[in-house]
């Protein structure tokens, strides 16, 4: 399926190590026709951290897309009703994240969005992100491994030994997923090999 034309919803959460695998699968969607609505939660418009400063990953983001970031709820909440996504992405999408959506809870712009899309019938794609997906959050993630409107990038652990709870998604797979999603598979294999 094509991503021409597709308009695709694309929210940022707080895994601040994983940006430079996610900014080029970013370049990818708009190379290839989607219109990408970026998205991203309070932690991301205003954290500081070691891997950058959270004016240059916004500005990172606006560059890419040509568009300003949704940064509040009311700037989200008219994904739903008034201006429908085809399909939500969210990559990175931290543990925290995580739980809250398995959990309904709508606590930031991106969980904002995704809700709205999900009440469109229309697909979410998640690239986790977290050093707990095998751990206290494990029933989060096999929630939403079994929800209806919900696909995943697939995922590996990237440090079994010094990190045995830590899962994510190879973020190269992301165009692949979106794409399937929109016909409402999960691509395969799911559980990959994370190198």
């Amino acid at each position: 399926m094509s991503l021409e034309g597709k308009r695709i919803g694309f929210g940022f959460t707080g895994s601040h190590c994983t940006y430079d695998q996610v900014f080029p699968q970013l370049e990818l969607l708009v190379e290839a026709g989607a219109d990408v609505v970026p998205i991203v939660t309070y932690t991301v418009r205003t954290t500081d951290t070691k891997f950058g400063k959270a004016e240059d990953h916004v500005k990172k983001i606006e560059s890419i897309t040509g568009k300003q970031v949704i940064t509040t709820m009311p700037e989200a909440e008219p994904l739903g009703p008034e201006y429908p996504l085809d399909c939500m992405v969210i990559a990175p999408l931290t543990g925290n994240s995580m739980s809250k959506l398995a959990n309904a809870l709508t606590d930031s712009p991106v969980l904002m969005a995704a809700k709205a899309t999900m009440r469109n019938q229309q697909p979410v794609v998640l690239g986790i992100s977290t050093n707990d997906a095998l751990g206290l959050n494990g029933v989060n993630l096999m929630r939403l491994m079994a929800s209806k409107l919900i696909y995943f990038i697939p995922y590996g652990q990237d440090n079994p030994y010094k990190k045995p709870n830590s899962l994510v998604s190879k973020m190269d797979y992301l165009p692949d997923t979106v794409e399937a999603a929109l016909e409402h598979k999960q691509i395969q294999p799911v559980i990959v090999p994370y190198e």
